[in-house]
């Protein structure tokens, strides 16, 4: 079974990051329960492919540019923004200028920390 929680407290630097390939990576900031944030770094032109999950998320555009496209509507992105996505609703990225995000799930995702590195 998997932890119900990360540290309260911990230090990006210490947080092992889950290489996607293709120039995508994952690192799982902090979680409980109830509650996930995860930061994705992206290189130039990798792609998030459209998928849905029964979560919902919200995200911060940390760096980069990004075309975010949720429920067939897209936009551009870049620093300092920020989008919602609603359970069940499709929604992919294709990164423009190498960057991160933070993104946040409402249930945990239980996916991400099994396999965790």
């Amino acid at each position: 079974m998997a932890e119900a929680h990360s540290p309260t407290f911990n230090e990006g630097k210490d947080i092992p990051w889950r290489d996607f390939g293709e120039g995508r990576r994952q690192q799982i900031l902090a979680y409980r329960d109830d509650l996930m944030m995860v930061r994705f770094e992206f290189a130039a032109g990798s792609v998030g492919e459209p998928h849905r999950h029964p979560h919902s998320q919200c995200a911060y555009v940390e760096k980069g540019v990004f075309d975010m496209t949720i429920d067939g509507v897209t936009r551009r992105l870049g620093p300092g923004s920020a989008y919602v996505v609603d359970p069940d609703v499709l929604h992919g990225v294709v990164c423009i200028e190498a960057g991160s995000m933070i993104d946040c799930f409402t249930p945990h995702r239980a996916d991400f920390i099994a396999a965790k590195p």
